[in-house]
């Protein structure tokens, strides 16, 4: 069995906006629920408009896309959004493979992001 270190999430807001940063494998069981988990903390707080870089996230499955859908579809509710940061590579292959780049704002670097609200 192969361990991986744990997910890292990270956040400051500037100007109404939070901008979480994520590290590590976005995967099935704990890393999900942990960053599920901190935004919810986050959205319960009064984050509307959030961020997320996964420049260094190397890989995620379904389960940290749902955490992904369910965070965007939380804050549109709320009146509010979320918008992805993600360069090229394996994880943005796989939004675009789902098609979550249609479903979610995303963009190659944080300065597009927070002028796309």
């Amino acid at each position: 069995m192969t361990l991986h270190p744990p997910l890292e999430v990270s956040s400051h807001e500037s100007n109404g906006i939070h901008f979480v940063e994520v590290h590590g494998r976005l995967t099935i069981g704990d890393p999900s629920e942990q960053l599920s988990s901190y935004m919810q903390d986050l959205v319960g707080k009064g984050a509307r408009k959030v961020i997320i870089n996964l420049n260094d996230i190397p890989q995620i499955d379904s389960s940290g896309i749902s955490a992904l859908v369910k965070l965007s579809i939380s804050l549109a509710r709320q009146g509010g959004g979320l918008h992805l940061v993600c360069g090229e590579g394996r994880v943005r292959d796989a939004l675009t493979v789902t098609r979550l780049v249609e479903a979610i704002p995303t963009y190659n670097n944080e300065s597009a992001a927070q002028s796309g609200f």
